[in-house]
């Protein structure tokens, strides 16, 4: 009995979390902010509990580690993606700093870089989190691309054998595998 409520414990925490990354992502998509990471980050631990979510997952998954495999082969790759970090960690200080606004804006000058240290900081975490994959990819995937036909074939040895996991689970008479 008391590994049941662990596993619904679990799973409720799971959830919750998965739930509230993808409510995040949704409102970074028009906010600043990583809003395709807080999407995906939500779809993938909703993919452990909903084989949906799985099936979803899987192909952007893929593609995002083609893409990561790819940005890192050729050293102006590497360049420009450092660029791109670069920028956007500088907006965020920038936008923080919150400069007055310019003679030539046509608004309220309150609505010139709208939000202060709270966008800016939202930027530079984004940012901070692109380094972070940036050196990621690079060393996974660096002289070693990735190998789209392997990761199939893995994605399918793992999607049969939750498969029988959950079969096994409905079979078994309390809903609980035993160890």
């Amino acid at each position: 009995m008391r590994r049941l409520g662990y596993v619904a414990a679990k799973r409720l925490a799971l959830e919750t979390l998965g739930w509230t990354l993808v409510v995040l992502g949704i409102a970074a998509l028009f906010l600043p902010g990583p809003g395709l990471l807080m999407l995906f980050s939500g779809m993938v631990v909703l993919s452990q509990q909903y084989e949906w979510f799985e099936k979803r997952v899987d192909p952007v998954k893929r593609l995002a580690m083609e893409g990561a495999s790819r940005g890192v082969q050729t050293w102006p790759r590497i360049a420009a993606s450092i660029l791109g970090v670069t920028w956007l960690v500088g907006l965020g200080v920038f936008w923080g700093e919150h400069p007055p606004a310019p003679g030539w804006w046509p608004f309220d000058p309150d609505w010139w870089f709208i939000g202060g240290w709270g966008t800016g900081t939202s930027l530079i975490v984004s940012g901070l989190i692109g380094l972070a994959l940036l050196v990621y990819s690079i060393r996974r995937f660096r002289g070693n691309p990735y190998d789209h036909h392997v990761e199939t074939e893995r994605e399918r040895e793992r999607h049969a054998a939750r498969h029988r996991e959950r079969e096994e689970r409905h079979r078994s008479p309390s809903g609980v595998t035993r160890a």
